[in-house]
Order: structure tokens, then C-alpha cells, then sequence
């Protein structure tokens, strides 16, 4: 199993803020912490990284013992990575419907890449002879209701998907992927549900919710390899 703590926004533009939630997130269980790299990025907008704050998120992980990754939604996000030596890249489902030959390049790096296809409406996977790709199920609804998950994979197994991304109230549905073979989770992480700066933060796990998460799928992952 694989679980994604996914800080995204939710360091409400604070560098403070996202060193707290790279250090809760391992504590909390997760092997990898994410942030987006391009997105609502420029100088006076709430998610502005240059490379000095990218490597110093990479110093924070580093002695967290913690994986860091981005979503990276241009080119020259992509550049702002050179050299950081990260063993993984993130590309959101905005990314994949908007800018195809980005995700190539991205993927042509040869790092493992997370894939959302959320927002993906074309016939068949959007790349098929990479192995280095693991596609994720999501549903680009924040948050996603019941109503909004009819569709939602019976079994991971016997499907395209790796993994699910999860953007629904609380971590239920994140355990049921696992229960149905997901080998991967991403969740939103917040340190306060009721904050209202970013929309991500209510549809996000707190400390102990993500530990739960952790705790509850990785026993359900072993007991399904087990054959129980």
C-alpha cells in the first residue's frame, strides 16, 4: 500500500504551515506528502513557489523521512524539479485533459507518476506503454457526495486503476477502494476541517483521521493478500 498525504493548498500560503503538515503527515503514517507546483502560483496568489521554497519543502521532508511530490501543472513547473532528485511526480486530471504533451514529458523523466483521470473523456488510457504510470480514480467533485460515486470501481484488480483519489467527506470510501483492491490512496490533508481559506480543507483527513485510514486500509490490504 501506498497513502499520499495530499497538503496541496491547504498550507493556506504559509511556509510554516506546510513544514507542520509535512511533519504531521509522517506522523500520521503517510509515505508520501504532496503539494501542487503551478497551480494559482504566481507571486501574489496563495500557492507562489520558487525554488527556494521547493527545496526547502525538500530539506523539511528530507529529515521527516518522507517522500515529497508535486502536481505539476506547467513546464516550467516541471524545470523548477530539475536536479531536486524526487522519486516521484504527480499529474492532476486538469492537467491530463488540458495538456497532454505535458503529461508526456512528465512521464518521459522516468520517475514514477501518479496519473488522475478525473477529468479524462477520451476513449481508452490517455498513455498505454509506460510502465512507470499508475492511474489513479477520482472524481473531480470537491467534495464528491454519495450521489457522485455510482460509478465508482467495483474492483481495482480488474480495472485501469492503481489507486483512487479521493475527494469525498471523511475516509470511508477511501477504505472501501482498498477493500477492493486499491493499491494506492491520495487524501486531502488539513490540520482544521473548519478552515475556510482553501475548499480542500473540509474534504480533507486530520492527523487522526489519515492515521485511521492508514491503520484500518493496511490491515484490510494484508488481510486480502492473506486470501481472507
Amino acid at each position: 500500500m501506498i497513502f499520499i498525504a495530499e497538503i496541496g493548498l491547504n498550507h493556506n500560503g504559509s511556509m510554516d504551515l506546510g513544514f507542520e503538515l509535512i511533519r504531521q503527515a509522517k506522523n500520521s503514517g503517510a509515505d508520501i506528502v504532496k503539494f501542487q507546483l503551478g497551480w494559482r502560483a504566481k507571486k501574489d496568489e496563495v500557492n507562489f513557489m520558487d525554488r527556494d521554497r521547493v527545496e526547502k519543502f525538500k530539506k523539511c521532508a528530507d529529515y521527516y523521512d518522507i517522500e515529497l511530490m508535486f502536481s505539476i501543472f506547467n513546464f516550467e513547473s516541471l524545470e523548477l524539479l530539475k536536479d531536486l532528485n524526487l522519486n516521484f511526480h504527480k499529474v492532476a486530471s486538469r492537467t491530463v485533459k488540458e495538456n497532454i504533451e505535458l503529461v508526456k514529458e512528465i512521464v518521459n523523466k522516468n520517475k514514477t507518476t501518479f496519473v488522475s483521470l478525473g477529468m479524462w473523456e477520451g476513449e481508452g488510457l490517455p498513455l498505454t506503454d509506460n510502465k512507470n504510470v499508475k492511474y489513479l480514480w477520482c472524481k473531480s467533485i470537491y467534495p464528491s457526495l454519495p450521489e457522485d460515486m455510482l460509478d465508482f470501481p467495483k474492483d481495482f484488480n480488474n480495472s485501469v486503476y492503481q489507486g483512487y483519489s479521493d475527494h469525498t467527506l471523511g475516509i470511508e470510501t477511501a477504505i472501501l477502494a482498498i477493500s477492493r483492491g486499491a493499491q494506492v490512496i491520495e487524501k486531502h490533508f488539513t490540520l482544521d476541517k473548519s478552515d475556510t481559506f482553501i475548499r480542500d480543507h473540509i474534504l480533507s483527513a486530520t492527523p487522526d483521521e489519515f492515521s485511521n485510514l492508514v491503520q484500518i486500509g493496511t490491515d484490510i490490504a494484508k488481510k486480502i493478500k492473506l486470501g481472507i
